[in-house]
């Protein structure tokens, strides 16, 4: 890899920023002064930046207890985006498989692995993605097979993908659905005549919400649950 392409990658910077440090002797490889953007490193070489040793970012996967009032947004904006609960470098390369809402709890996958998180939200993939909603209104008695039939929500032409309600109350369910529409589950209930007051997301696929995650807190994906997005 060229030394410049390194020096970006590690770090974030443009390539202006990384030939220009560069050029001022700022950058070492294995103690020697290197000037030249078009060095070719080896894979044992220590690259230092100002004496800070580099090394390139891999690909990261993360769940996280998404707080309420929090956007999955990679800046700031009515509130705050979660990626400011990520104590990572290069936090900007993140983005997120499969967004919730300011005011929905729950799990939140983060990556910068593009292929992966194509898996995750393709409806082509069929992932499920299982939700714990609260209701306005006691749930209609016929809830359960509409929702497998599949329900027409407003301003879409096609109905959405079958669909698997559990009643745990008039007022709880748990659903699982596996397509992403924007704010589905609040309008697969609005279609039924009801409405969705808090939502708490729990599970993707196999990866189900850490339980010892409090609202805020994040952990790396373990190599199963990476593994089990196939």
């Amino acid at each position: 890899m060229r030394l410049d392409k390194f020096i970006c990658e590690a770090t974030g910077f443009t390539r202006n920023l990384a030939k220009r440090a560069l050029k001022q002797g700022e950058v070492e490889v294995d103690g020697h002064v290197v000037k030249d953007a078009s060095f070719k490193l080896q894979p044992d070489m220590m690259v230092t930046l100002e004496g800070a040793l580099l090394s390139l970012i891999g690909m990261r996967y993360i769940m996280m207890h998404k707080p309420l009032e929090t956007l999955c947004s990679n800046v700031d904006e009515v509130y705050p985006s979660v990626l400011n609960l990520i104590d990572e470098p290069l936090v900007d390369r993140l983005h997120f498989a499969g967004r919730l809402d300011a005011d929905t709890t729950g799990l939140l996958l983060i990556t910068d692995d593009g292929q992966w998180s194509h898996r995750v939200t393709s409806p082509k993939r069929e992932c499920g993605k299982r939700y714990r909603a609260w209701l306005a209104e006691p749930l209609v008695e016929d809830a359960e097979q509409r929702f497998l039939d599949g329900v027409a929500l407003n301003g879409e032409k096609e109905l959405t993908r079958p669909a698997t309600l559990v009643r745990i109350s008039d007022a709880e369910v748990l659903l699982t659905i596996t397509e992403g529409k924007y704010h589905q589950v609040k309008r697969m209930f609005a279609a039924v005549g009801n409405k969705v007051t808090e939502l708490h997301r729990e599970a993707i696929g196999a990866i189900e919400l850490d339980e010892s995650l409090a609202p805020g807190e994040w952990r790396y994906l373990t190599e199963a649950e990476i593994a089990s997005i196939d």
